[in-house]
């Protein structure tokens, strides 16, 4: 089913909600290729070195800067800092609208309530501070079976479903 969480969750595609094995957090992950296992460095770190290939944005960083070197990056972490600090999710999107389509990992205060608003935003795996129930991340995941606009998820909009 293309809205359940085992299936990706918002615009389908393969997920867990499992924690990583041998992970000391419980996370989701929505790809099916293999975990990155190298440690994220900081965006500075990550422009100043040719063989990094997983960055780690903090509050305040500017993801435009990564546009050259999206070829060689497999993971990009976006922290949130605070959960009332949304610039995580317009770096997500701006990564998705240059092209990028390896691992954007949510860490940080990670709530329940905006997994699938993350998901839409382009978030395709998730380290949250505090671990989160299965079954509330399901809830989460099928609340909405329709979308009213496009996003980097590419679910097709009601609208458009409704007008061909």
């Amino acid at each position: 089913m293309a809205d359940s969480p085992s299936a990706g969750g918002p615009g389908g595609g393969p997920g867990t909600l499992e924690p990583t094995p041998g992970g000391e957090r419980d996370w989701l992950r929505f790809r099916d290729d293999s975990a990155p296992d190298e440690p994220a460095v900081s965006l500075d770190a990550f422009l100043d070195q040719s063989n990094a290939g997983s960055v780690r944005i903090e509050a305040g960083d500017d993801v435009r800067h990564l546009a050259p070197h999206l070829e060689r990056l497999r993971l990009v972490e976006i922290d949130f800092p605070k959960f009332r600090d949304g610039r995580g999710f317009s770096s997500a999107r701006v990564l998705r609208e240059m092209g990028y389509d390896g691992e954007i990992k949510a860490t940080g205060e990670v709530l329940v309530d905006l997994i699938y608003f993350m998901r839409r935003c382009g978030f395709d795996s998730f380290a949250p501070d505090v671990p989160l129930d299965r079954a509330d991340v399901e809830s989460v995941l099928n609340r909405y079976p329709h979308v009213y606009q496009h996003a980097a998820d590419g679910a097709v909009p009601i609208w458009q479903l409704r007008h061909g």
